[in-house]
């Protein structure tokens, strides 16, 4: 399975990001073969609706799972239409996400915030 965590650098060893929409870096990790590819968010610098760019991101690059720690509604509603289900992350650490979400510890994202509409960067 193909999953995306919004990070702040590209290593596996990164943080994840805690704004979603502006995080500076996406990372794709394919659960199966282990494989990991870097990806620049677009959107990071975007004036508005940073989140609906950075979630089609998500889509088109054909995640079926997103890690992270909180999502806005606009976002999530192109999660839902993409079918793309979100997960809430537990810690700082990518690694430690990765292996709870291989071992079905992590819950889906419930509470799901109105955006940060109007903020440019972090």
């Amino acid at each position: 399975m193909k999953i995306a965590i919004p990070v702040e650098e590209t290593n596996i060893n990164s943080k994840v990001c805690k704004s979603f929409g502006r995080a500076p870096f996406f990372l794709f990790y394919d659960t199966e073969t282990k494989e990991n590819v870097f990806l620049n968010n677009s959107a990071t610098f975007s004036s508005g609706g940073a989140g609906i760019k950075a979630a089609q991101t998500i889509v088109d690059q054909k995640a079926e799972a997103l890690l992270t720690p909180q999502c806005g509604e606009n976002a999530a509603n192109v999660f839902q239409v993409g079918g793309v289900k979100i997960y809430k992350t537990q810690s700082d650490s990518v690694q430690e996400n990765i292996d709870a979400f291989i071992a079905q510890e992590l819950p889906l994202l419930t509470e799901i915030h109105t955006g940060f509409h109007g903020h440019k960067g972090q």
